[in-house]
């Protein structure tokens, strides 16, 4: 079931998509947090590893939810 999932035309373009979004979304709410300080984006110790963290969150991310909606299309295709 996971190859004909991942193997579904406009699957890795969804989950790329939804990882952006996640990524975007997450910045702006811990921006939110801050007060909308512009110290925020000075604050980050590590600018690479804060980078890798939010693509690979971003990823995983889009990955399980771009599953479970390609999944469930295709469970309800064979009904």
């Amino acid at each position: 079931m996971i190859k004909k999932v991942i193997s579904t035309p406009g699957f890795w373009r969804s989950v790329l998509s939804f990882g952006v979004v996640f990524s975007f979304l997450f910045i702006v709410v811990k921006w939110v947090i801050e007060g909308f300080k512009i110290e925020f984006f000075y604050a980050i110790t590590n600018p690479y590893l804060f980078v890798l963290g939010l693509f690979l969150g971003g990823f995983i991310y889009g990955f399980l939810v771009t599953f479970g909606k390609f999944r469930a299309k295709i469970i309800k295709k064979k009904l």
